[in-house]
């Protein structure tokens, strides 16, 4: 399984989560429709967002740990790039395009209004940029990585139960989130490694 086909498959899946929802007129959002609503079990906010940060924190504490003269340090580095690149672009994203969310409005054409903050999908965007530079690192070499894909898919399923996003919100989310990660693995030096004092990023294993 590559990369392309892992990115397919998630397209794929958000497709089919549309289902048959009536045509609108504005595009891309013809996918668009409401799911019904749910934030119980793992569909709960608080569930996925705990897991999103516990691991966030240990990608942070592993990338200090580490150091980013290993592999695995410099994936976690690269990682911690990705995030921060995402999280920031979806953000920017958010304040320009201005969509009404689903809980908001029932029609997914309503763009530029006001200061709604639907499209793109922050944390699907925050979810794809943490999982895509170790899948471009290690997937080759280890296919169970793959496994890492479903994380944004979870994410992503979540915030469309929540009504807090629609399909395209969410396909968004992941297409920025792919495109961060794809950005940060392929540069040589992590921006924070190149901006960090050394002490920070040759990695406490190493200096004890």
């Amino acid at each position: 399984m590559g990369i392309k086909t892992y990115w397919s498959c998630l397209v794929l899946l958000s497709l089919f989560l549309a289902g048959t929802a009536e045509a609108q007129n504005c595009g891309w959002s013809k996918i668009d429709h409401e799911l019904g609503f749910d934030e119980s079990g793992i569909w709960k906010p608080s569930t996925y967002r705990t897991l999103m940060n516990g691991l966030t924190i240990a990608q942070i504490a592993g990338a200090l740990w580490e150091g980013a003269d290993s592999r695995l340090g410099l994936t976690m580095w690269r990682g911690i790039d990705s995030q921060i690149i995402g999280t920031l672009s979806a953000e920017v994203g958010k304040r320009i395009f201005r969509r009404e969310r689903p809980a908001e409005s029932n029609n997914p054409c309503n763009w530029f209004s006001d200061s709604h903050r639907s499209f793109p999908s922050t944390e699907a965007t925050k979810a794809a940029a943490l999982v895509t530079p170790y899948i471009l690192e290690y997937g080759h070499d280890h296919p169970a990585v793959y496994g890492l894909a479903g994380l944004p898919l979870y994410i992503g399923v979540a915030r469309l139960k929540n009504q807090a996003h629609w399909q395209t919100d969410v396909l968004a989310g992941w297409a920025l989130g792919a495109a961060s990660g794809y950005y940060a693995h392929n540069r040589d030096t992590p921006i924070l490694v190149s901006i960090l004092p050394h002490g920070m990023t040759v990695g406490f294993r190493k200096a004890f």
